[in-house]
C-alpha cells in the first residue's frame, strides 16, 4: 500500500554532514506521521526524530538534538534528515518510516558510516 525508499547514505569523516532523503510511493495520501530511526550493530532500533503531517518536528533523540534536522515536503511525498557534525557513534543503518491507517511501513534502510 505504501512503499518507502531511502537514499543519501554514505561514509564520511567525523564532523562531516550528510542529507538523507525518503521518497514515499503508493497510497501516499493515506500517510500521517513520518519518522527516521536508526539501528547500530548490536543495538536496538531507536527513534531519531519524527514529523507530523503538518510538518511539525517531534521527539528528537537527545543525542542528535542541535545536530540533525528533520523536514518534510508533502507535495513531493518526501521526508529528509539533515545530519551535521557527525560523530562515529552516529554510525548505523537509518530507516524511514510512515504511519498509515494504523499500519507502520518501513524502508530498506541506508547505511551511514562515520570514521574518526
Amino acid at each position: 500500500q505504501v512503499q518507502l525508499a531511502e537514499s543519501g547514505g554514505g561514509s564520511v569523516q567525523a564532523g562531516g554532514s550528510l542529507r538523507l532523503s525518503c521518497l514515499a510511493s503508493g497510497k501516499t495520501w493515506t500517510i500521517g506521521g513520518m519518522a527516521w530511526y536508526r539501528q547500530a550493530p548490536g543495538k536496538e532500533r531507536e527513534l531519531v526524530a519524527r514529523i507530523t503531517r503538518g510538518k511539525i518536528p517531534r521527539d528528537y533523540a537527545d543525542s542528535v538534538k542541535g545536530r540533525f534536522t528533520i523536514s518534510r515536503d508533502n507535495d513531493k511525498n518526501m521526508v529528509d534528515l539533515q545530519l551535521d557534525s557527525l560523530r562515529p557513534e552516529d554510525t548505523a543503518v537509518y530507516y524511514c518510516s510512515a504511519s498509515s491507517s494504523g499500519l507502520h511501513y518501513w524502508g530498506q534502510g541506508t547505511q551511514v558510516t562515520v570514521s574518526a
